[in-house]
């Protein structure tokens, strides 16, 4: 480890992985006055990614990676995660020791465990944010939360790096850790569907500019259902307004098929919570309900 203008040890840092998320964390810690050593970079994609934002790293091996570093990201497909540990672990590379680090929200630190019993510290650090590969990615750690778990007794240490990034920790436990990221995903990615299906709709309506028209309403609707949940709700599903959600239904069907299921759902979803908030009559939720099952 290093010393930094009077700092306590700084980190060497290693990237296995420099995606999307491998290089701005990595990014992010290299602000924060630690070393970023080196990086693994096999497609062109992260190469560009590697000197674009790693650029005091050298590009080596995964192996080598570990070798070079204090502390490792790990920040590869989630499905591809348990395999690289395994294989780390079992050509014995040079783990103990070494804080290792993975970003994936659905797993916790339990799927470090190979190297955790070949003496690695194992930390899942998982940023609560959607990133596009632009510039932008590094400067919205500083407004993110880190979902952080970790054993215990390593919780100040994962604690810590998250707060060096610029960003809030935040404790998930080991068993809730799948819930947590479901409940990210289905918020954030469907939210993405939902409003190009949204657009779509507007455009096949001959809304000439439909994101000018949904941002107002849409940026409304976010900060409501944040501030308020469930309270925040409007349309004709709180209203009981059945006939409405009929001719919505009649027209996706004409016009867009592939929506139909989607909507269907979600207004179900929709009159079952604003029935158990007391928000919808009882009378109005039976014919809506009926139109829906229908």
């Amino acid at each position: 480890m290093e010393t930094t203008q009077g700092r306590p040890a700084r980190l060497r840092v290693g990237v296995i992985g420099p995606g999307r998320v491998g290089s701005v964390l990595g990014q992010a810690l290299g602000r924060a006055g630690h070393k970023v050593v080196a990086t693994t970079a096999v497609s062109e994609t992260s190469r560009a990614n590697a000197a674009a934002r790693l650029p005091t790293a050298r590009v080596v091996d995964a192996p080598e990676v570990v070798e070079a570093s204090d502390l490792v990201l790990v920040t590869v497909p989630d499905d591809a995660l348990p395999d690289l540990v395994e294989g780390l672990a079992a050509i014995g590379a040079a783990l103990r020791g070494k804080l290792l680090v993975h970003a994936s929200g659905a797993h916790g630190h339990g799927v470090l465990a190979p190297a955790t019993i070949a003496g690695a510290l194992p930390l899942a650090l998982h940023p609560a944010m959607t990133f596009t590969g632009r510039d932008e990615d590094i400067e919205r750690l500083a407004n993110c939360a880190f979902g952080v778990t970790a054993p215990e007794q390593l919780r100040p240490i994962a604690e810590a790096l998250v707060v060096e990034m610029g960003a809030e920790p935040v404790w998930i436990a080991e068993s809730k850790r799948t819930l947590y990221h479901a409940a990210l995903a289905g918020g954030a990615n469907h939210l993405v569907t939902l409003v190009a299906d949204s657009a779509a709709l507007l455009a096949a309506a001959g809304v000439p500019e439909p994101g000018r028209m949904l941002a107002p309403m849409l940026g409304a609707a976010l900060d409501n259902a944040l501030r308020l949940g469930i309270h925040g709700l409007s349309g004709p599903v709180l209203r009981g307004d059945a006939g409405t959600v009929a001719g919505h239904i009649e027209q996706l069907r004409e016009n867009a098929p592939e929506s139909v299921a989607s909507y269907v759902e979600l207004a179900r979803l929709t009159a079952d919570r604003a029935i158990n908030a007391g928000m919808l009559d009882p009378a109005d939720a039976a014919r809506l309900l009926d139109v829906l099952r229908r």
